[in-house]
C-alpha cells in the first residue's frame, strides 16, 4: 500500500515539474519524494525477483538523490522526468505487491 501511494505521489510531483518548470524549493521536494518512491519500488522489485526493475529504480533514486543532487540541463531534466514517470506508471502493472503475511493454517 505504501509503495503504491509513493508511486502515485512521485508521478504527481514529477508532472508539474515537467510541464511548468519548478522553483528551487519545489525541486528539493521533488527530489525527496521521487528518491523515496524509487527506493520503495526498487525494494518491491527486488522482493519480487525482478532485478532489472530494481536496478532501474535504483538508478532513478540515485539521479533524484536530494543528499547529493545532480544538476541537469532543462532538456535532460525533461527527458529524465518523462522516463521516470513512464517507469512509475509501468511499475503499477508489472510489480504486484506480494502478501507480507500468510494466514496460519488452522488444520492440525
Amino acid at each position: 500500500m505504501l509503495t503504491k501511494t509513493m508511486q502515485g505521489l512521485s508521478i504527481a510531483v514529477l508532472l508539474p515539474a515537467v510541464f511548468w518548470g519548478s522553483s528551487a524549493n519545489y525541486l528539493l521536494l521533488l527530489q525527496w519524494v521521487v528518491c523515496a518512491g524509487a527506493l520503495l519500488v526498487a525494494w518491491e522489485a527486488y522482493r519480487s525477483a525482478k532485478q532489472l526493475w530494481a536496478v532501474g529504480f535504483g538508478a532513478i533514486a540515485a539521479l533524484f538523490n536530494p543528499l547529493q543532487p545532480w544538476t541537469f540541463s532543462s532538456g535532460t531534466f525533461f527527458w529524465l522526468s518523462l522516463l521516470s514517470i513512464g517507469m512509475f506508471l509501468a511499475s503499477f502493472a508489472v510489480l504486484k505487491a506480494k502478501a507480507r503475511f500468510e494466514m496460519p493454517s488452522l488444520v492440525m
